[in-house]
């Protein structure tokens, strides 16, 4: 389930819950190519990932979960890109 959210107004969905400003962290893998992704609430029940560039632009939200099944995924290797 990926949630799309607001900062400042909630979830997008019916069950609202407040942010606060979170701490978001780009990848230093990010710096210099101008594709920047920055993730936030890596200890909380919803980690938050946004573009960079458009830091007032949608927030997609994950249960720890899905995040969990994501970077398992990557780290298998299971979202390279074919060449």
């Amino acid at each position: 389930m990926i949630t799309k959210i607001r900062l400042g107004r909630g979830l997008s969905r019916s069950n609202s819950v407040e942010t606060t400003a979170p701490n978001w962290i780009k990848s230093s893998l990010s710096y210099g190519n101008g594709n920047c992704v920055e993730v936030a609430g890596l200890d909380d029940d919803i980690i938050m990932i946004r573009d960079s560039k458009n830091v007032k632009g949608a927030v997609l939200g994950f249960t720890p979960g899905e995040w969990d099944a994501f970077v398992g995924g990557v780290r298998n290797g299971e979202f390279d890109r074919r060449r």
